[in-house]
């Protein structure tokens, strides 16, 4: 009877084990190269071409700004040792105030040249989303990685990178970039460590 027992046991803990694995659907994996996506893809490349010449716009003001400081800085030099020390203090710290505002405008120039950038690159993303899943839907796949977190693999078939590509520029040739915050907790490390 024990022995009954025992064999009815086993032959319901294996068909419980073979009805889970009926459960569970093979891995029917996909990868893609997010990065390149965004490195190929017409949007991807203007938005860069984009933010390149915001920052080249915002280099060459500073620039001509931080010359003209230093001129100014090199005419107080000369002048501190003809002024009296009010005068003097009063001169010093005015031109200390003008180099915080400088490096305050360009700090906020480059946050916003950021924030740009991240709402760029998230609108890319949310249109991005319903073509993966489309792709992911038309080659029956359940599985979606990123070319970074595959170590190995040979069959080329299932990089969907290209065909990403193709979709999102037919669907998002595209996008202008507006000179935005950042979203919240996205602030750069050194605005966040300079307002603390």
């Amino acid at each position: 009877m024990m022995r009954k027992t025992i064999l009815l046991a086993i032959v319901a803990a294996v068909f419980a084990a073979s009805a889970a694995q009926a459960a569970t659907p093979a891995p029917r994996i996909l990868v893609i190269d997010r990065t390149m996506v965004l490195r190929l893809s017409k949007v991807g490349q203007d938005v860069v071409k984009q933010v390149n010449a915001y920052t080249q716009q915002a280099e060459s003001q500073l620039r001509g700004e931080g010359q003209g400081l230093r001129q100014q800085g090199e005419a107080l030099k000369q002048q501190l040792a003809i002024l009296s020390a009010d005068v003097k203090a009063r001169k010093v710290k005015e031109f200390e105030a003008r180099q915080k505002n400088l490096q305050e405008e360009a700090q906020k120039k480059q946050t916003l040249i950021q924030g740009g950038f991240i709402k760029a690159r998230m609108t890319i993303e949310n249109t991005l989303g319903p073509i993966l899943q489309g792709i992911m839907v038309e080659r029956n796949a359940n599985l979606l990685l990123d070319k970074t977190s595959v170590l190995m693999g040979t069959d080329p078939s299932l990089d969907i990178t290209q065909l990403a590509v193709q979709r999102l520029d037919q669907k998002l040739p595209s996008l202008h970039v507006d000179l935005v915050p950042p979203p919240p907790g996205m602030v750069p490390q050194q605005q966040q460590q300079q307002q603390q």
